[in-house]
């Protein structure tokens, strides 16, 4: 094979950022067999809750908008910035199962979010109607555990005079029978001195639960923080090596505000991150196609912390092994 085939050979499998260009904030990636699908955020805008598709996490194609009905969602009156805040799409028992806030205001620093979950039995639908959750935070996700139980995460806003309004990550069963959330919540983290702890999502592996949350706000300072504990309910170490992710403080990044994201294991067993990030187009200046999506290659040694080279988002990683 001569040189510049070779080289476009590994171009073709090599991921290059972002994967998802322009306005695709908050990615919530899942994989179900030898399919990968991508959800993310979309605002006061329709479709709501944008889905991509992908077999090698190089090549994504869009299956267009899973909420595209007013019964599933209705954003007559939406603000700016409102609607539909970081969707969670996961899969169990051979069923779908989308979680997304719909955020009606937050003027004055009050929020007005109320959580929905609809499933189906193929990412095409046909989709339940939604079911109400709670409305009392955002970025909710589920969590679906080795013995069956299924929870649901969330921040757990507090508007009380005083208190931060970021108030902690909380969890709480849902009971998928019953399609209704049952128990009472309890907040497992309150985040770390990056402050603004959300975007929580939890993971089974090598005998830890593992806890990803986004931090530091979505702008420059934003970073993904990973915590872990034996129990469900905490209490939950923070990774000592500092956050997973972040672009803080490297102005000279193609590839910044990195934070908010999912993690994928792969059939072969490596791990992708899923995140946004922006491209300004000076330092530090305005980004002009808002949050986008990227991917970055996981390393994630057996009862070790999940790592990624040098903490910081790539504008080229490997792609996965074939299966």
């Amino acid at each position: 094979m001569s040189t510049d085939i070779a080289e476009v050979a590994i171009a073709a499998r090599s991921i290059q950022n972002p994967v998802l260009s322009g306005f695709h904030p908050d990615p919530s990636i899942l994989r179900v067999g030898d399919d990968y699908y991508l959800a993310t955020s979309t605002f006061e805008w329709y479709p709501g809750v944008r889905v991509h598709h992908s077999r090698d996490l190089v090549h994504w194609r869009a299956l267009g908008g899973i909420i595209n009905e007013r019964r599933l969602l209705d954003l007559r009156g939406c603000g700016d910035s409102n609607g539909v805040w970081a969707p969670d799409l996961s899969y169990v028992d051979g069923e779908f199962y989308l979680v997304y806030s719909d955020v009606a205001s937050f003027s004055s620093g009050y929020w007005d979010p109320q959580n929905y979950l609809i499933t189906a039995p193929s990412i095409d639908g046909p989709w339940s109607d939604p079911v109400p959750l709670h409305a009392h935070g955002f970025d909710a996700s589920l969590f679906h555990d080795a013995d069956g139980t299924s929870w649901l995460l969330a921040l757990s806003a507090d508007w009380r005079p005083g208190r931060d309004r970021f108030g902690g990550i909380e969890i709480q069963r849902y009971d998928r029978q019953k399609r209704k959330l049952i128990g009472d919540p309890k907040i497992i983290f309150s985040g770390t001195e990056a402050g603004l702890t959300e975007g929580p999502h939890l993971y089974r592996h090598d005998g830890w639960y593992y806890l990803l949350t986004a931090e530091g706000g979505t702008s420059w300072e934003h970073q993904a923080t990973v915590a872990r504990s034996r129990s469900l309910f905490g209490p939950y170490e923070v990774d000592p090596a500092g956050p997973l992710l972040t672009s803080h403080g490297k102005p000279d990044l193609r590839l910044q505000k990195a934070g908010h994201g999912s993690l994928v294991r792969t059939q072969t067993g490596q791990w992708y991150l899923a995140h946004l990030v922006a491209r300004p187009y000076s330092p530090l200046g305005n980004c002009v196609l808002g949050r986008e999506t990227a991917l970055q290659i996981v390393d994630w040694p057996a009862g070790g912390w999940p790592r990624i080279a040098g903490g910081v988002p790539a504008d080229e990683v490997p792609a996965p092994d074939l299966p």
